[in-house]
């Protein structure tokens, strides 16, 4: 009869504890917190921190650049940085204006930022998973940007290389 009642009050216990809830984070600190992932993963660039900037993209990441050939997967990119960073010279981004955007369940995001660039004002493009408590960069796209006035001296300019490239990938489609 005792080990029924010690089962019955293990139980009531157990039962009654408070165990201690997932703490809930506000959207305005998942922002704050991916704010500074960006702005630390440029600066990372900026500083020709090799290391540090591939270890905020996960592995098996795409970074699409401003060439229309530009569509690298982590290493490919990797190996296409590396004699840049080698050299003291890779690039310098910061972040004018950036808009965050959080899925419901708080775990992916996405974001579109304008950016200080050595090419004048470009747009960054991305989305970040958080996956074992850290966010990581899955998909990144840099672009150029260009007036809507001046859109077609840029098309004209670039017209040759297009046709080409067009060519090339119609015929790859076959």
């Amino acid at each position: 009869m005792r080990i029924h009642y010690l089962f019955i009050f293990i139980s009531i216990t157990f039962f009654n504890c408070k165990l201690p809830k997932n703490k809930k984070i506000s959207e305005q600190e998942i922002k704050k917190e991916v704010n500074y992932i960006l702005d630390d993963w440029h600066k990372n660039a900026s500083n020709t921190n090799f290391e540090k900037y591939f270890e905020t993209m996960e592995e098996n990441s795409i970074f699409i650049g401003t060439d229309a050939t530009e569509n690298w997967n982590k290493p490919a990119f990797m190996e296409f940085s590396k004699p840049f960073f080698d050299k003291g010279k890779a690039w310098h981004f910061t972040s004018l204006k950036r808009n965050v955007y959080i899925s419901n369940h708080k775990n992916v995001i996405w974001f579109d930022e304008l950016l200080d660039t050595q090419m004048g004002i470009c747009r960054g493009s991305g989305v970040l998973e958080k996956t074992d408590g850290k966010w990581k960069l899955k998909h990144y796209v840099l672009s150029l940007t260009v007036p809507n006035n001046d859109a077609k001296k840029i098309i004209n300019i670039k017209k040759e290389k297009d046709s080409v490239l067009i060519i090339n990938l119609k015929n790859n489609l076959k």
